[in-house]
């Protein structure tokens, strides 16, 4: 009845390896700010933005798949941890964007001046 204990050092550095390179992406993204992304605008946003959403999107998503080991599970419970997060996730991405702009519409045709 003894388990024998498996290492998984070479998979913790491949979680580790994959998330810096993603994370390497970003800030380099973030430096740069390629003119061809900051200035084409898809769906009220930029594409440079969009780009940090799905990044940042997938490094928590195979976060909680790697390190709560969502990957042993049953389909259905890796479903329904992970369903009701990327509804929030799409449900606040709305928010903002959809009170980002009507902020920016106020500031803009106003004599209100951004003061932050």
């Amino acid at each position: 009845m003894s388990h024998e204990h498996v290492s998984n050092t070479k998979r913790i550095w491949f979680v580790f390896g994959l998330l810096s390179v993603v994370t390497t992406v970003e800030v380099i993204l973030g430096i740069l700010k390629p003119a061809s992304l900051e200035f084409n605008h898809f769906i009220g946003l930029n594409l440079l933005n969009w780009i940090f959403y799905i990044l940042t999107i997938f490094k928590a998503y195979y976060i909680v798949w790697a390190f709560m080991h969502m990957e042993g599970e049953k389909s259905s419970l890796r479903w329904s941890v992970v369903s009701p997060v990327i509804f929030l996730v799409l449900y606040l991405l709305f928010i903002l964007l959809t009170e980002g702009h009507y902020i920016y519409g106020v500031f803009k045709d106003s004599t209100i001046k951004w003061n932050f």
